[in-house]
């Protein structure tokens, strides 16, 4: 008996914090900004990369504490969500609120610290997450398309640290993420669907696991890697890519596209957590690769 209560984890204040901030997701998104950041600049300054990593962990913070208080009765209807911290009753919506509230100051703050431009961009996408795309959620497939713009945002965030300008490449930078964004989502939204459907929440493009969804979801994989090799051809101003790494980045597309395909013919669950598994491989490849072509070209 005594085996079998030391194998279920309890929830924890540490735990019911991560969770309200989602920190696993918060700091893959700070990873985005980072290797965006590495991109841009001529000199690495410690200070800079530090603060966008705490500036950006808070914003993203915030915007899944929002999230969450805006969704906690539909979160309490999806078995993957009921056991957040509000709709399980471990954190009330006003701590939560404090939390969401203190990471936005934060985090807005900090991000000016290193230019008006990144705290501006940071600013856009917590108003856009919270206020626009979690409400859309249960209304249109057309949330995903308003939830990638605020997703492509870090890749980008991290150049205009750098810069303290945007053009040609921070804009590249945000197209390979936000065309990423529709197969990952599909891709979950697919496994996930009749859990989502409990929440009312319309998150494929059909509004079915069809052929219509699967084959968007290939569309849109074809144009991520589309983007991913544009700087191999010299016209994304700083943003460059040598031809070995352009064919690795093709190749690492490709084994996304192969996922993208398997889906298109099994049309199962399986298939689109697997392609879900090769798009998150892919983006944290595809952003390593970027970096390391740049110092080692």
């Amino acid at each position: 008996m005594s085996r079998s209560n030391t194998a279920i984890k309890e929830p924890t204040v540490i735990s019911d914090f991560k969770e309200i901030t989602k920190m696993r997701l918060s700091l893959s998104v700070v990873f985005s900004s980072l290797a965006g950041y590495l991109l841009g600049v001529d000199i690495i300054d410690l200070k800079v990369l530090t603060l966008l990593a705490f500036g950006g962990y808070f914003m993203v913070g915030a915007s899944n504490a929002f999230n969450q208080i805006i969704e906690k009765d539909l979160d309490a209807l999806m078995d993957r969500t009921k056991n957040r911290p509000i709709p399980a009753g471990r954190m009330s919506v006003k701590t939560a609120f404090v939390i969401a509230s203190i990471f936005t100051l934060l985090g807005i703050i900090i991000l000016y610290t290193i230019n008006k431009q990144t705290a501006m961009f940071g600013a856009i996408s917590i108003f856009l997450y919270t206020c626009v795309y979690t409400p859309l959620k249960t209304k249109t497939p057309i949330s995903v398309f308003v939830g990638a713009i605020p997703g492509a945002i870090p890749f980008m965030l991290g150049w205009v640290a750098a810069t303290n300008n945007f053009g040609i490449e921070p804009g590249t930078l945000f197209a390979l993420q936000f065309f990423w964004q529709f197969p990952h989502f599909w891709a979950i939204g697919w496994f996930l669907f009749e859990d989502y459907k409990k929440g009312g929440f319309f998150m494929l493009p059909t509004g079915k696991q069809d052929k219509g969804t699967a084959v968007q979801v290939i569309m849109y994989t074809i144009w991520t890697i589309i983007v991913s090799v544009i700087p191999v051809f010299g016209f994304t101003g700083e943003l460059k890519l040598s031809i070995v790494a352009a064919v690795i980045v093709f190749l690492f597309g490709l084994f996304m596209l192969h996922y993208a395909v398997r889906l298109f013919r099994e049309m199962t669950e399986k298939a689109a957590r697997q392609l879900m598994l090769a798009s998150v491989s892919y983006i944290t490849l595809i952003q390593i690769v970027y970096v390391l072509d740049k110092f080692l070209r």
